[in-house]
């Protein structure tokens, strides 16, 4: 199943779901307001919104989510790296690279993660 896109005030409630989950439906209109200064009509709008795409579960008002915050933010990758540098991964490491200095902590951290991918471990 394809990961649904999610925009951009969807992912911050989903931020808030995947940290609270599972979560009244009451729960989470308190911590929207709290955190994004919503009303509760679009917290349940989003709610709504979000299980019609199979992106959440609203039952007997407890909402949990059907898809991860690591599905989610893949899928955003994915998208942009085939629409900005036409699916190339290292012309998308370049350009990051290029603007972003690198500490020697993370470039390790993302050698061990190419070492990995080589040994089938992903």
């Amino acid at each position: 199943m394809e990961t649904p896109k999610i925009f951009e005030s969807e992912y911050r409630f989903c931020l808030i779901l995947w940290e609270h989950e599972p979560v009244k439906s009451s729960e989470l209109v308190k911590l929207c307001k709290e955190q994004l200064g919503w009303k509760p009509t679009t917290t349940y709008t989003v709610i709504k919104r979000l299980s019609e795409r199979n992106v959440l579960k609203n039952e007997n008002t407890v909402v949990t989510s059907l898809v991860s915050k690591d599905e989610v933010q893949a899928a955003e990758i994915n998208e942009m790296v085939e629409k900005t540098f036409e699916g190339s991964i290292p012309a998308f490491v370049a350009a990051f690279t290029k603007y972003k200095k690198l500490s020697s902590e993370e470039i390790d951290a993302v050698q061990q993660m190419i070492d990995r991918y080589r040994k089938g471990e992903q």
